[in-house]
């Protein structure tokens, strides 16, 4: 009998686990395939070959989704058009800017959802996010092998996005880097260990260094920074373009002056109020949201100076 019992209890723990397993299988959408047109979102504008070409990355804008057959999902979807209609919210605007006298690229991609980020755990989201990343610099390869590389490069990403500029970085090669006139990571970290790992991550002096990587995260004072996204080494201010505590006004009324003790910036006369909060987690005393946004016009000049800057450096 005991042996029988000892059978039985074997067999219940086996079928127990394979659930477990089964439960814990994580969704996955099809994977992109950069070959095809409607992976991108493009945006020509170099029509005298004298600019730039902008890789750029989107954030996030996918909550966790339910499939047709009722499981979860923790990834956006690139081949459900509404997904890429929502990612395409955000690069048409930042195209808006960036793609000023430049050609913009802008992939869709399997970006790790909301839910995820709002776990607050950096293994889990970390996890998941090999997925993103992944796809992210496949598509990179892509647009590499496809451009004409005597022009300079910008890599520029927002939030998530911000995540895979600080990848790219670190999976570019020393050619490719040669020709970057500038990373801009918008409402993102740099970790100390970044840029330990990799020597193409320079932090950003001035206005127009070259080759440098621009940081910064905004809030509305220093405790609500949110260490999963903006606990970061580097920051610059993107209106005066100085790394030490000098202010400077924005939109007339707005003051940004960035912390040199906590890298970050801190706003004052602003609401944003138009960014709402997300999951409790992000636009709660941070400002999140403004970051692509609100420097807008500060971020459309100094691209462009710093691709002057890099032609500059590299006559051709």
């Amino acid at each position: 009998m005991k042996y029988l019992f000892a059978f039985t209890l074997f067999i219940y723990s086996s079928i127990a686990s394979a659930s477990s397993l089964s439960e814990n299988k994580e969704v996955i959408p099809n994977a992109p395939v950069y070959s095809d047109d409607t992976m991108w979102y493009v945006s020509k504008n170099d029509t005298a070959g004298t600019g730039a070409d902008v890789f750029y990355i989107v954030s996030t804008w996918e909550f966790d989704w339910t499939t047709a057959d009722g499981q979860k999902c923790h990834y956006a979807d690139v081949w459900n058009k509404k997904h890429r209609d929502h990612m395409a919210i955000e690069q048409k605007k930042v195209a808006g800017y960036m793609a000023d006298g430049n050609n913009f690229y802008a992939p869709y991609y399997r970006h790790i959802s909301l839910d995820s980020w709002a776990t607050l755990n950096e293994d889990t989201i970390h996890r998941r996010a090999l997925l993103a990343m992944g796809d992210v610099k496949k598509a990179f390869d892509y647009f590499l092998a496809h451009r004409d590389n005597s022009h300079p490069l910008v890599v520029a990403g927002f939030s998530q996005g911000g995540m895979a500029v600080v990848e790219l970085l670190k999976y570019m090669d020393d050619e490719t880097y040669r020709h970057l006139a500038a990373a801009y990571v918008l409402g993102y970290k740099v970790t100390a260990q970044d840029t330990t790992i990799c020597k193409h991550i320079i932090a950003a002096k001035d206005s127009a260094d070259v080759g440098v990587t621009i940081c910064y995260n905004s809030v509305k004072d220093v405790k609500y920074i949110q260490p999963i996204i903006g606990s970061t080494v580097m920051c610059i201010n993107p209106v005066n373009w100085r790394t030490d505590a000098t202010p400077a006004v924005i939109k007339d009324t707005i003051t940004v002056t960035m912390s040199p003790e906590h890298n970050v910036l801190v706003l004052t006369n602003y609401s944003a109020s138009e960014y709402k909060p997300i999951l409790g987690i992000l636009n709660v005393g941070d400002i999140h949201g403004c970051e692509p946004w609100l420097y807008s016009e500060c971020l459309k000049k100094n691209i462009n100076l710093r691709i002057r800057k890099w032609k500059e450096n590299n006559p051709h």
